[in-house]
């Protein structure tokens, strides 16, 4: 080969190696997560995008923004970027958008059904937003561990959301779409809940009242001593309080006219036992003590 073909075939190379260069400069960056995937995932779901349909999910599907995803039994968690873990209760839809890069994340996550725990494990950039939007609230963080929970009770809707870490940023939905001007903070170990009759949009409460764990799904108590033990991280709750709330002694308090009567302690499973003395003449325990024992239990005295 003569020295004008080599000299020429190392010419075109030098400007391919340019041309290749400049497009890694300066044509738009893909504005993706790097990560977003399916994490963990064992039960039965759907996994709904558009164009597509339904798809059915497994343990590390890459997910895409605007897919909506259900759970329906079992466990399923998304992961987007390296530090962000949004773990799904059984019967619970969501619908999630996430864009920007790692550097400038932007999630959103609208939950049609059902509750999620939200495991941010660091603090977001300052051009990081971190959403969580239910049909009359929209909450918002910078990094913390927080669930948010809709439901319905007589026609009334409700949202839950608990902090147990950081704190969560709290604002009203309305139905006619308008954002609350006030925002209330959900420190550590607090939660609140906001509801809508279909004529009014409020908190239950006037302040953040302190977490009453023992109402709180299996699921997510195991979730958060799981993160207490793997991630060495204090909560609101620690792990041996979670798993007294699981696996007990239960304390079972029986009260009359508002004020504790006796109580008792009952290991899991166990019974209640009817108290030898009664607090009035007339009236029962309200309660049927045929039913053993999984949680701390309040029994009122009805006359």
């Amino acid at each position: 080969m003569n020295k004008k073909v080599i000299a020429t075939i190392a010419g075109v190379a030098v400007a391919l190696i340019a041309v290749v260069v400049a497009l890694i400069l300066f044509l738009p960056k893909n504005e993706s997560y790097r990560l977003l995937k399916m994490y963990e995932f064992d039960g039965t779901g759907t996994v709904t995008r558009a164009g597509k349909g339904d798809i059915t999910p497994y343990a590390n599907m890459v997910l895409e923004s605007g897919d909506k995803i259900s759970l329906d039994t079992g466990v399923l968690t998304i992961q987007a970027d390296d530090d962000k873990f949004i773990h799904l209760d059984e019967h619970t839809t969501i619908q999630l958008v996430a864009t920007g890069t790692s550097t400038n994340s932007k999630t959103s996550i609208e939950i049609l059904e059902g509750g999620i725990t939200s495991d941010i494990r660091n603090k977001l950039s300052a051009d990081s937003t971190y959403e969580v939007n239910t049909p009359n609230s929209a909450m918002s963080v910078r990094g913390t561990v927080f669930y948010t929970y809709v439901y319905e009770i007589d026609g009334v809707k409700y949202t839950r959301t608990c902090c147990f870490e950081g704190e969560v940023t709290s604002r009203l939905v309305y139905k006619n779409g308008q954002y609350s001007v006030e925002e209330v903070p959900v420190i550590k170990g607090k939660e609140v809940i906001i509801y809508d009759d279909g004529t009014t949009t409020d908190y239950l409460y006037d302040e953040p009242q302190d977490i009453d764990y023992s109402t709180l799904p299996r699921e997510v108590l195991l979730k958060l001593r799981d993160h207490i033990d793997t991630q060495g991280e204090d909560l609101s709750i620690t792990s041996d309080e979670i798993t007294r709330i699981l696996e007990g002694p239960f304390y079972v308090t029986f009260t009359y006219n508002g004020q504790e009567f006796g109580t008792q302690i009952v290991n899991n499973g166990e019974l209640a036992q009817v108290p030898a003395l009664s607090p009035s003449e007339t009236g029962s325990w309200d309660f049927d003590f045929k039913k053993p024992i999984d949680r701390d239990t309040t029994i009122e005295w009805k006359e």
